[in-house]
């Protein structure tokens, strides 16, 4: 497999198998290839995840505009790369500067939002900041449009992107910076919520906000930083999701906050763990269906039909009712069987219901 540039990876997809020719070693690596892809795009659900899973762990509000500020991180980090890309700066220079633009202005919106959007209606009906939630997301959509354009943007080409053997599969430098990187903020979130002053004073003001206001908390800056660390984390996954996918959207946000936010439903939001978790899971049940669901659905397959197939199924042909275009189907069935036996998630809700 060639090297491809590093911002034109390409979007992962099922393999198309012709019916009876999979050996055993190509069935191995098909199962690694859809392993790696998995757990790439699972990494990047995860960091999202952990943005919605912050903000409801605290004010037990899901912020619906989360989406869009990932997808605002993506379209600043490509202006900025598209502006210095003819320049005679190093390729990497120019993509760390592209993330470095993308963090501070995610995080400003986040400030933003939950200044204006959020904070004067924190007391009111759960239903008002939801609604309002949404109508953010609509506007910053709207934004998003105005500034780039309609039209789907390619990430500039201008390094790299190197192609290893594992397996008898292939993982790119692509995928590899995303794993380990999602992985080192993962795990610089758990630190900082557990290890340190203000993380003791976010888990307290998730507890119970007045509580923590008679112990010497200030409530309204410990809800503001959790709206801009996870608006920061946001601008690196809309950094990730753009350079692995080879493109940016305004409407690329609305997607991939809900498969966002289903990930830290599986995995129990409010809960940063389980937000990691539904990521990672969510992103191997897409790639795994991905990459199976033609070969399980081809009715040529099935013994009691194939007799009044036989035109179709003939000479090894087939006739596949679901293909890799109902990947997105995957992540919402797996919230609804979650809904349904499950509500708390995989690792439960750690945050306690407030009166």
């Amino acid at each position: 497999m060639a090297a491809s540039p590093f911002f034109c990876f390409g979007r992962h997809a099922g393999y198309a198998v012709p019916r009876g020719t999979l050996s055993k070693p190509a069935a191995m690596e098909i199962l690694i290839q859809q392993i790696i892809n998995g757990l790439t795009t699972g990494s990047v659900y995860a960091v999202v995840a952990l943005g919605y899973t912050m903000v409801y762990g605290v004010i037990q509000l899901i912020n619906f505009a989360h989406g869009e500020v990932v997808m605002i991180g993506a379209m600043v980090a490509f202006s900025v790369i598209t502006s210095l890309a003819g320049s005679s700066l190093p390729p990497l220079v120019i993509v760390l500067a592209g993330v470095m633009a993308a963090v501070p202005a995610c995080m400003a919106m986040g400030y933003l939002l939950e200044r204006v959007a959020y904070r004067p209606l924190r007391h009111a009906p759960r239903l008002a900041p939801l609604i309002t939630a949404i109508g953010m997301s609509i506007i910053l959509q709207h934004l998003a449009l105005l500034a780039w354009g309609r039209n789907p943007l390619a990430f500039p080409q201008i390094i790299d992107n190197q192609v290893f053997g594992i397996g008898g599969a292939t993982i790119s430098s692509v995928q590899i910076a995303i794993i380990l990187l999602s992985l080192t903020m993962m795990a610089g979130l758990s630190w900082f919520v557990y290890r340190t002053r203000f993380g003791i004073a976010i888990r307290a003001t998730a507890e119970n906000v007045h509580i923590a206001g008679l112990m010497g908390v200030n409530a309204n800056r410990v809800i503001a930083a959790t709206f801009v660390i996870g608006a920061g984390l946001g601008a690196v996954a809309g950094v990730m999701y753009g350079s692995y996918y080879g493109i940016a959207h305004y409407t690329m946000g609305f997607n991939l906050g809900l498969k966002a936010f289903s990930a830290a439903v599986l995995g129990g939001i409010g809960n940063i763990a389980g937000a990691m978790l539904g990521g990672i899971l969510l992103g191997l049940v897409e790639a795994l269906g991905t990459g199976y669901i033609g070969e399980l659905t081809d009715l040529c397959t099935w013994p009691m039909i194939q007799g009044a197939m036989s035109m179709q199924c003939a000479d090894g042909g087939n006739f596949v009712l679901f293909g890799s275009n109902y990947q997105d189907v995957f992540a919402f069935l797996m919230l609804i069987l979650v809904l349904v036996f499950r509500p708390s998630g995989l690792l439960g809700e750690r945050v306690s219901e407030r009166a």
